[in-house]
């Protein structure tokens, strides 16, 4: 339920607050369960009705290449932007069905107005038919199969046809860890030779709530030497999962404590055995979500 309530709202922290609204209506509203359905499809009844209402009053999250065209040349002093909503990262180490939760397919549910995300979520990814669907939505199922079809559309044209989990199962767990290790490397290192060589020509690298983005080797390797490789400091990466795909926790040296702190999580897409996507989620608010530790010597 907790990545349900992901996938719909595209935050974590939205996540966890529609999942303890919805067991606290479920818990108030227990006795009118009549059985005439599974336990758990009320529940996620409950829970899609609670995330709709979210959806309404907060809207939808975005990634900056929501926004605007890609930057050819780097910005420096990027400011974030704090009235867009932001998508967030996903914590899958304990979800099983990684590719409901993987970045393109969050990403793009984002795009779809409240009713159409969930019924795609509740009839693809949980199985809901379209009349149990139709009960959950208080409508028709002539509606919902209508909110399907044009769900699917917008997702497909967004979504890449070869998933993260593909990716990642192709590659193996030896490949998948060498190329973490080597893209780790090269940014402990400021060594911009060989970052570039691990990533694809049309890679695109965006920085959540910076609202520049930029793409292709070129831009991409003007802001790496400008930015992350020159001008922050030292910096330590922690390996981890985020979205069903491989990711680090990135700490940053901080002068005044003498060690480095949480600054981002960086969420890696990959393309055969290339990168090409970097999310760099900016924020030590996201680290405690993944476990991983307040500070790294």
């Amino acid at each position: 339920m907790h990545a349900h309530c992901y996938r719909m709202l595209g935050s974590t922290h939205d996540a966890e607050d529609a999942l303890q609204d919805a067991l606290v209506r479920a818990w108030r509203a227990v006795g009118q369960f009549e059985g005439r359905s599974s336990f758990r499809s009320w529940l996620y009844t409950v829970a899609t009705r609670t995330c709709l209402d979210l959806v309404e009053l907060r809207g939808k999250r975005a990634l900056p290449v929501d926004l605007g065209p890609a930057s050819d040349h780097a910005v420096v002093g990027d400011r974030p932007l704090t009235d867009t909503a932001w998508l967030g990262p996903y914590p899958d180490a304990q979800y099983e069905q990684r590719e409901a939760v993987e970045l393109a397919f969050v990403a793009a549910l984002q795009h779809l107005p409240g009713n159409q995300r969930a019924a795609l979520l509740l009839f693809e990814v949980l199985g809901f038919s379209a009349a149990e669907i139709a009960g959950v939505m208080d409508t028709s199922v002539a509606s919902v199969n209508s909110a399907l079809q044009r769900a699917r559309r917008i997702v497909a044209e967004k979504v890449p046809s070869v998933s993260q989990a593909q990716t990642v199962r192709e590659l193996g767990d030896l490949r998948l860890r060498q190329i973490v290790d080597d893209f780790t490397g090269a940014l402990e290192r400021g060594d911009a030779d060989a970052l570039v060589a691990l990533l694809t020509a049309d890679v695109t690298w965006s920085m959540p709530p910076l609202p520049h983005w930029y793409h292709g080797l070129a831009a991409v390797t003007d802001f790496a030497t400008s930015v992350p490789l020159s001008s922050c400091g030292a910096w330590r990466r922690l390996p981890t999962t985020a979205n069903g795909q491989p990711a680090l926790g990135s700490y940053l040296w901080d002068p005044d404590s003498e060690t480095h702190l949480p600054f981002a999580i960086d969420v890696l897409t990959l393309r055969a055995d290339r990168i090409c996507e970097i999310t760099t989620f900016i924020g030590p608010e996201h680290h405690a979500a993944f476990g991983l530790p307040e500070f790294v010597h």
